[in-house]
């Protein structure tokens, strides 16, 4: 795996040996930056932005948001063995000057009992890449909405499997939805 735009693009990044993690494929990685860059369906920039990455796993999309100059990203893991490969691809990339954050946390349990963290932070855009078998996205969904932590013209990306059909909550407006092998892409704001 490698970072595939920016500042820091062709640098291979650690990925773990277990199959308890499943990160970011490079090719749904690079769909994902195409349609944020080249969609007239979403209007938020790359540049000097705030990104939220739940589930972020070894960093994958934050990474490259940090190397396509976002200004801050805040990395949500919780497993261990994760976070160790995280934090080793974070000191890749050395003194970037991006301001970046890792809570070592579950994001429900961080959002249940949290209430008032981010209520002076606004997002361009919020990533959401739970394994494929979690059903309580919604929850992560309207927590968003609710505490609005996304930015009037931000995005919401979602990462799940293609055949996962769950009704997202409707107060979500789905402007672009792709699938991509095994990986079906929702972005919506």
């Amino acid at each position: 795996m490698r970072i595939i735009g920016g500042k820091f693009k062709g640098k291979k990044i650690f990925i773990p040996s277990s199959k308890n993690t499943r990160p970011l494929k490079d090719l749904v990685k690079e769909s994902i930056f195409n349609l944020l860059m080249h969609s007239n369906k979403i209007s938020c920039s790359l540049h000097n932005s705030k990104i939220l990455d739940l589930f972020s796993g070894i960093g994958s999309f934050g990474l490259e948001c940090i190397s396509r100059y976002s200004s801050k990203v805040i990395f949500f893991e919780n497993y261990l063995e994760t976070l160790k490969i995280l934090r080793q691809n974070l000191n890749l990339i050395g003194d970037s000057n991006a301001v970046y954050q890792v809570i070592e946390e579950d994001c429900f349990k961080f959002f249940e009992k949290n209430k008032k963290y981010f209520l002076n932070e606004e997002f361009d855009i919020i990533f959401i890449d739970p394994p494929f078998k979690e059903k309580r996205t919604n929850y992560l969904i309207n927590s968003i909405l609710e505490k609005k932590l996304l930015k009037k013209s931000g995005v919401i990306i979602l990462h799940k499997h293609k055949k996962d059909n769950t009704t997202l909550n409707s107060n979500l407006k789905i402007v672009e939805e792709r699938n991509y092998g095994i990986s079906k892409i929702i972005l919506g704001n």
